[in-house]
């Protein structure tokens, strides 16, 4: 057993040092800067695509009660303020090309990291409490044509989801997004301090 630890902190200690040229780096930058710029843009399509179906049922619909009006409204504000956030994300890595200035933007990386983490901090907060208020108020109305069990099943499920994209989801979005995001800004680092050796 002990000569298994010996060999496990050689091991551990053991490292290889991997030289990659400043080229290659900026290659693979490229593809997870592309994939990064993708997914962002992606998320806010499909904010407007949502913001744009309820503002539809809204207006073709006829709902009778000012609580589903007032749900819908927060529901559209929500959404608004969501997209409108992720915009200005999206717009610090798209503004800059690392290509013709690194270090601009690994600033504007790191800038990118710190507006991630708010939103996926502060503003899913308030972006998840004023979906749930105004879910609560557009099923005044909606449920009231529902039998009580169907009633249940529904407020349940609404709710369970909720709390479910709250917690789990969330946490391994974060968590997924900080180390891609951290990988990057080290890449980034690196070829900066190559193209400063050389």
């Amino acid at each position: 057993m002990q000569e298994f630890d010996h060999i496990q902190s050689l091991w551990q200690s053991h490292s290889v040092e991997v030289k990659i040229s400043s080229d290659e780096m900026l290659q693979q930058a490229k593809k997870e800067v592309n994939g990064i710029r993708n997914k962002s843009f992606f998320n806010i399509i499909g904010m407007m695509v949502s913001f744009v179906a309820i503002a539809v049922l809204w207006l073709f619909f006829d709902f009778n009660s000012w609580t589903t009006h007032a749900g819908l409204t927060l529901f559209l504000s929500a959404i608004a303020v969501s997209t409108f956030t992720l915009y200005r994300s999206h717009r610090l890595l798209a503004q800059h090309d690392f290509t013709t200035d690194p270090n601009e933007f690994l600033k504007s990386l790191k800038s990118y990291q710190l507006s991630r983490y708010n939103l996926y901090s502060k503003m899913y907060w308030v972006y998840a409490i004023l979906l749930s208020f105004g879910i609560t108020m557009y099923f005044f109305e909606i449920l009231s044509y529902f039998d009580l069990w169907a009633q249940l099943l529904i407020i349940l499920f609404c709710f369970g989801w909720i709390i479910f994209c709250s917690t789990l989801v969330r946490k391994s979005v974060m968590k997924k997004e900080k180390e891609r995001i951290a990988l990057l800004i080290e890449k980034f680092e690196r070829i900066e301090n190559q193209l400063k050796g050389q």
